[in-house]
């Protein structure tokens, strides 16, 4: 029997935590902020979200706008990433680009040489690299990597929708690996399901009025994509 699928929720604070684990989600992505696809969290407050949930916690290791890094902020970032695993982190999130838009392979080898043994996901720089196909190819190659949110384009899963099934149904280990994020919505759902894709990522449709700074998320809103999600899946499987 195939396992129901991944439901990731984006998390600000410990009672984003707890109300994602009400509502049934798997795993939870701490951000210290939401602005351009989310930034790094002080140590303090990710520690907070972990004593407030069992759930799996996973960390951003961003700390800029765009998606490159400098070398101290790589040194920053490595010693961030230990400082996250130490007080209890399940895994990490990151992702960078060079100046020509690809991925940046030697900044990512380094990030996950420092996190060995750890898994990561590859956050949604992928949905900004200019050859997706060689993007693809260049992160199968990257030690630790078990999730790659994406929504298929940059402008989000409405956009990118055609991609993300075409890529998943064309490539189920792309597949496996694919977190659906990024403006997603119901309705993108059968679609997804249907081509392959088991894990998916939400962050402002969990909080009423879609609002990061006026809301907090709803267990209701969780429950209702976790009803979705696995009624979807359940009907893929034996359609």
């Amino acid at each position: 029997m195939e396992p129901p699928p991944l439901l990731e929720v984006r998390a600000l604070h410990p009672a984003d935590a707890e109300a994602s684990e009400e509502g049934g989600a798997d795993r939870i992505q701490m951000v210290g902020s939401p602005d351009d696809g989310g930034m790094s969290c002080e140590t303090a407050r990710f520690s907070a979200v972990l004593r407030s949930t069992s759930l799996p916690v996973r960390a951003m290791l961003r700390l800029g706008d765009g998606y490159g890094t400098t070398g101290g902020e790589l040194s920053r970032l490595i010693g961030m990433a230990a400082d996250y695993l130490a007080v209890g982190a399940e895994g990490v999130v990151f992702g960078f680009l060079n100046r020509d838009l690809r991925i940046d392979v030697p900044v990512c080898e380094t990030l996950a040489d420092a996190v060995s043994g750890t898994p990561w996901t590859f956050h949604r720089a992928i949905d900004h690299t200019l050859e997706s196909d060689r993007a693809w190819r260049e992160l199968l190659d990257l030690p630790g990597l078990d999730s790659v949110l994406t929504a298929g384009a940059a402008r989000g899963v409405d956009h990118g929708l055609e991609e993300l099934t075409r890529r998943a149904a064309a490539h189920p280990d792309h597949a496996r690996l694919m977190v659906a994020g990024g403006g997603l919505k119901p309705e993108h759902v059968p679609w997804l399901t249907r081509s392959g894709v088991r894990a998916f990522h939400v962050g402002s449709s969990v909080r009423p009025g879609g609002s990061w700074t006026k809301s907090s998320v709803d267990a209701s809103y969780v429950r209702s994509w976790r009803l979705l999600l696995d009624d979807h899946v359940a009907h893929a499987v034996t359609s």
